[in-house]
């Protein structure tokens, strides 16, 4: 079963989806990893219904970085940014669907922590649109 979900990773990460950059995002945040160099910079675009339109990233990184954040992006379009906020660490190591190590951990994780900071950035200037 490991092999199918690692075929997957490697699929994503030779052809990722929702790969590029958006013309007028909401957000754009980069998110980096240090400690191996795995970096993202995660793009959204927001309609008025507060759910995400549109979605794209750049990056460079291992396979594991950028296979979560390419399966990443495909599941947060058309969700609430409310719904973003609230997916937690575990639906990215479910989609990668393979055991990640304690070394790899940041790796898969930082599109999470990208597309985090990205929703709440969009929600916070609409809070300070809205004041």
């Amino acid at each position: 079963m490991d092999d199918l979900y690692r075929d997957e990773i490697l699929e994503h990460y030779r052809r990722p989806h929702n790969f590029g950059t958006l013309e007028s995002p909401d957000a754009s945040v980069e998110g980096s990893n240090p400690l191996c160099g795995d970096r993202i910079t995660l793009m959204l675009a927001v309609g008025e219904d507060g759910r995400v339109e549109d979605v794209a990233f750049t990056g460079r990184g291992c396979a594991i970085s950028q296979a979560s954040a390419s399966m990443l992006t495909d599941e947060i379009r058309g969700r609430s940014l409310a719904e973003v906020e609230e997916l937690t660490n575990q639906v990215v190591l479910d989609l990668l669907g393979i055991e990640i190590s304690p070394a790899r951990l940041k790796c898969a994780l930082l599109s999470i922590d990208t597309v985090k900071k990205a929703a709440a950035q969009v929600r916070g200037a609409g809070d300070a649109a809205g004041a």
